[in-house]
């Protein structure tokens, strides 16, 4: 039964020869055996109308829930009520909170966590690397935003304060910046008194239009350096969301390629796998739209938007079709996919437990100044959290 040949232990055992009893067997292979870890050639599955069907109905449902909030937003016909764009965003943070435990978290542990095949072969058997690729990930991705965040408040001279007051700041800043007095109250009022209130209102003196024209030339630079300094904070606030939210889609989009390729390749489960992955992915769809709403995107980067919605709605297509390309040589549960697919998922479970938790959660109601004003909205949104948390949890039952 021993193979003496130089090749990958997995190759040298035939699992139609192999017995549970047999003692020259190694136990990793034996317990690979039972979790039906394949390494031969995948069955053919075949092409079906359904598989290439899949291609087009997951890209038009995906990219159609994404592009919705965009378009909803810039369109005034298409103008959605505030609850329903309340709703959509945060339904999407639930979607992603669940997606990371439930889709990505748990399916690493079944392909590298400590009772899977592969944690068993090899160095993985030495330590407990799927927790270790995610708590890495989370750091990671921690000192991405954190340095990022801190590059940007050194550029433009904005000191990030405990109560999140951006705008204050860097209005704060450019009156520093300026060097302008406030205005004196009591000279307002005297400006705002009609003119009809002074006989003499109508008769300037030399020395009052050169005193006006001076003001007015002081008003206008003040004006253009509160301008300037407004385009820096849309520019910086800018810089920054799209950076948080360029974090969220990588890992949307790493997922969303194992998932396709699974789908492509997939036997008998097919079926319910198609279905399930359709609201699926139309769900993190929303969430993505949603989300790019809250950036505000500079007039020379309008299409910026549409092109990221694309970008998550062809990603899980294209794998699709890459799958079924190759179906006669991949099988979604052969130790290499395993290993792949393992890694992938921790990567993408520890970016969205991070992005989940601290930018959307976190970010949008422990630390916004504004949550307890309207009780019933944060109500509201709290409830549509938990139902998109709590549907993409129950679709976990299937994938």
């Amino acid at each position: 039964m021993v193979d003496s040949t130089t090749r990958p232990w997995w190759e040298k055992w035939d699992p139609n020869n192999v017995t549970l009893a047999d003692p020259n067997v190694d136990d990793s292979w034996k317990y690979c055996v039972l979790q039906g870890v394949y390494w031969g050639s995948p069955e053919d599955n075949g092409v079906t109308g359904a598989r290439i069907s899949s291609i087009f109905v997951i890209f038009i449902t995906s990219t159609a829930l994404s592009l919705f909030p965009v378009v909803a937003q810039k369109v005034p016909w298409l103008r959605i009520h505030r609850y329903v764009y309340q709703f959509a965003r945060s339904f999407g943070t639930g979607v992603i909170v669940s997606t990371s435990y439930i889709h990505l978290m748990d399916p690493a542990y079944q392909e590298i966590g400590g009772y899977s095949c592969i944690a068993q072969t090899g160095n993985w058997s030495i330590y407990s690397w799927c927790p270790a690729i995610m708590l890495t990930t989370v750091f990671a991705t921690f000192l991405v935003d954190l340095f990022s965040a801190v590059y940007v408040e050194r550029k433009y001279g904005v000191v990030h304060e405990e109560n999140g007051d951006e705008v204050a700041n860097a209005i704060t800043h450019a009156a520093k910046k300026s060097n302008q007095s406030p205005v004196d109250n009591n000279q307002m009022e005297l400006e705002s008194l009609p003119n009809s209130g002074n006989p003499y209102s109508g008769v300037q003196t030399m020395d009052n239009n050169d005193e006006k024209i001076s003001t007015d030339t002081q008003s206008y630079a003040l004006s253009e350096s509160s301008r300037s300094e407004n385009e820096q904070d849309v520019e910086r606030r800018f810089r920054a969301d799209l950076g948080a939210f360029m974090v969220l889609e990588a890992g949307l989009l790493f997922h969303s390629v194992m998932i396709g390729l699974n789908l492509g390749t997939i036997g008998d489960e097919f079926s319910t796998l198609y279905a399930v992955l359709v609201f699926h992915q139309s769900f993190e769809g929303l969430g993505i739209g949603a989300r790019l709403c809250a950036i505000t995107f500079p007039r020379d980067k309008w299409w910026w938007p549409y092109a990221l919605c694309l970008a998550y709605g062809l990603t899980t297509p294209i794998c699709v079709a890459i799958g079924l390309g190759v179906r006669k040589s991949y099988s979604s549960n052969s130790y290499s996919v395993n290993v792949v697919s393992g890694i992938l998922d921790s990567i993408s479970a520890g970016i969205l437990m991070y992005t989940g938790l601290v930018e959307l959660l976190a970010r949008d109601y422990m630390f916004n100044a504004h949550r307890t004003k309207d009780l019933r909205e944060l109500f509201f949104n709290v409830a549509s959290i938990l139902t998109g948390a709590g549907l993409m949890a129950l679709l976990g039952k299937w994938a």
